[in-house]
């Protein structure tokens, strides 16, 4: 029985949690899931964001379902106490070094992306993110009083073994990958731009590979993002583009997220806590549930499960929009539209 490790979080987390979890119920009766405070939840009950009751969890876990973390309360602990520490540390307990983003302009949305209508339609972008190494990683670093510094580090291999995760999601979608680098000022972009190039010569000649500067490809997603597939990109530079491409579909509670490694994988939706509407059960569940989805295609290889959910939340943006989408739908009603759309598929 695959075993399912949910941290709900804080803010809005437990209820777009609560919701994905009934979906995963749903589509799979099978699994076992086993629910952990985390983040600043964590800190409130055990005195650390990411507890060591959490973390012996994960040993026999198959997957992790993540709320959303973090809020003002939180703030003024110590940084080691604070959530984005506990979550930085899980990921790097999970060795998760792949984190696959997709930003995608629901059908019949288009109308709430920043773009203009023509320019949303059918944008559809896999962001794969180097998510261990980096300047968020690297060693040494230090804070003085006059002076700070960090050290964006990368070998071979940690290049190597998330081009393949970029080359290999191309394969099953438009066969073009974007490797964003700046390699015309950083000695690491070269190192970047020479392996993910080498690899493509060697393993993956029938996927489309091309380069660009961060800066270029900033400008250009927002510009011209149809022209992107798989977008390919070290940690620094993911985590910002990634955000940039976020408002393309018009709200964060339309993006989920999976970050992958050699063992259990970490889900979760990409917006924040919110802690401003907690509690109110207004808040869009569709990244959470479509977290769930990446869940049950990525970690449990179960595809059919994965794009019925998939097609059930887009059936049910189309009809009942949530506030952040202009409509008044709350979060158990888009839930229910979502488990009603769920049973229509099973009789198809």
């Amino acid at each position: 029985m695959p075993k399912i490790v949910v941290l709900p979080g804080d803010g809005i987390g437990p209820e777009v949690t609560r919701a994905a979890v009934r979906v995963l119920q749903k589509v799979a009766s099978d699994l076992e899931f086993q629910e952990y405070a985390f983040g600043g939840a964590g800190f409130e009950r055990y005195g650390d964001p990411f507890a060591p009751e959490v973390e012996a969890a994960l040993s026999s876990a198959d997957a992790v379902l993540l709320g959303a973390i973090g809020g003002p309360q939180y703030e003024k602990l110590p940084k080691p106490k604070r959530p984005e520490a506990g979550l930085l540390r899980l990921r790097q307990v999970m060795g998760v070094y792949a984190n696959l983003r997709p930003v995608k302009v629901f059908p019949g949305l288009e109308h709430l992306s920043p773009l203009k209508a023509e320019k949303a339609v059918g944008v559809d972008i896999l962001f794969v993110r180097e998510l261990l190494g980096g300047l968020y990683f690297g060693q040494p670093r230090a804070l003085g009083e006059t002076e700070a510094f960090n050290t964006m580090r990368y070998s071979v291999p940690e290049i190597d073994r998330i081009s393949r995760v970029a080359f290999e999601a191309a394969r099953g979608r438009r066969g073009k990958v974007t490797s964003v680098d700046k390699a015309n000022v950083l000695e690491v972009s070269e190192l970047w731009r020479m392996t993910t190039q080498k690899l493509h010569d060697s393993s993956y000649p029938d996927v489309a590979l091309n380069h660009e500067y961060v800066d270029s490809a900033a400008m250009l997603i927002v510009s011209d993002p149809s022209r992107y597939d798989v977008v390919l990109t070290e940690n620094l530079f993911g985590d910002i583009l990634s955000d940039l491409a976020a408002v393309l579909p018009g709200s964060l509670g339309l993006l989920p997220s999976a970050s992958l490694g050699d063992g259990a994988g970490l889900y979760e939706p990409i917006h924040g806590s919110a802690p401003d509407i907690a509690g109110q059960e207004i808040a869009n569940p569709a990244a959470a549930i479509l977290s769930a989805a990446m869940l049950l295609r990525h970690s449990l290889r179960r595809e059919s499960e994965a794009a019925r959910v998939e097609i059930a939340v887009s059936r049910a943006l189309a009809t009942h929009a949530t506030r952040d989408l202009g409509g008044t739908c709350g979060t158990q009603e888009f839930l229910e539209v979502v488990l009603e759309g769920l049973d229509h598929l099973s009789l198809n």
